[in-house]
């Protein structure tokens, strides 16, 4: 089993007046209904698109429905730009309890700097966004009632803080038109993390890389407490978690615009993934790992 290590300084966050306050634990008891966790790397140019149409959504739901509250946790993962700078104003902006900040001493990784903000969260519902805004902020409501529906059709009823589900923003019809926009070259390599995913350890999911991803808290507290990959492939390892321990999954169409200045380089970081995808099905079989 992993065990998170959180460096001294990744112990509290500094909240809107510049005071330290620690940060709260997944373990403890839900005292908002949304988290969005935002992991961020140099993204000091794309952050504010993404965190103005999340925010505004957030804040005009919340005077629809007085009771909904929510946190937006940007993980600031070993930047070396100004992201930390660009999250803090808007904290400063609508308070530390809507908007915090999180800055990890060096860079772990999409996967790490995710599980970091899902272990620092209060929600009963944590949803993974990516810090570019791809996906339209609004389509968590589509994500929100795939959870619905798998909740509804579950034969057991438990309590709601105990129910495990995950709902995820797939791309998957849009493959079509992103093929005709591709070159050959990386519609090869698109096919060929498809095919490995499918044959080593995802079957169900046709989009696992979607970054908008919903899940309840006791769904987080399981996979993420089990995930041992911090780079790209980490939503693989997730939702192979999540299939082991027979979590139920919706795949849900959101709306998506490739936005540039994406830190993925093509041919690089698809052979990591690729070797990523060999470590988890192996050692998962070999019992090098374990599912708890």
């Amino acid at each position: 089993m992993p065990t998170l290590h959180r460096h001294e300084e990744e112990k509290y966050f500094v909240n809107a007046e510049g005071r330290k306050e620690s940060v709260p634990s997944i373990h403890d008891p839900p005292s908002k209904e949304l988290s969005v966790v935002v992991p961020s790397y140099n993204e000091e140019d794309r952050l504010p698109l993404m965190m103005d149409e999340a925010l505004d959504y957030l804040e005009k739901r919340q005077k629809r429905d007085a009771s909904f509250t929510y946190e937006v946790i940007v993980v600031n993962d070993g930047s070396k730009d100004q992201t930390e700078k660009v999250a803090m104003k808007y904290s400063k902006k609508y308070g530390s309890d809507k908007v915090r900040v999180l800055s990890l001493v060096k860079n772990r990784g999409k996967g790490g700097a995710v599980r970091m903000g899902v272990f620092s969260s209060r929600g009963r519902k944590i949803l993974m966004a990516d810090a570019d805004g791809a996906t339209k902020f609004a389509d968590i409501e589509k994500v929100e009632e795939g959870n619905v529906s798998l909740n509804n059709n579950s034969l057991v009823c438990i309590p709601l803080q105990n129910q495990m589900a995950i709902s995820c923003g797939s791309r998957a019809h849009l493959e079509k038109d992103s093929i005709a926009k591709r070159s050959y070259f990386r519609t090869l390599l698109m096919y060929g993390f498809h095919f490995l995913v499918w044959f080593l350890c995802v079957k169900e999911i046709r989009d696992t890389q979607c970054g908008f991803k919903l899940l309840t808290r006791e769904a987080a507290l399981r996979t993420f407490s089990t995930l041992h990959i911090e780079r790209w492939a980490f939503d693989v390892e997730l939702l192979y978690i999540a299939q082991c321990l027979r979590i139920p999954i919706a795949e849900v169409a959101v709306n998506w615009t490739e936005i540039e200045g994406s830190k993925l380089v093509p041919f690089w970081s698809w052979l990591q993934m690729g070797r990523d995808l060999l470590f988890i099905r192996l050692r998962y079989m070999t019992g090098a790992w374990q599912i708890e």
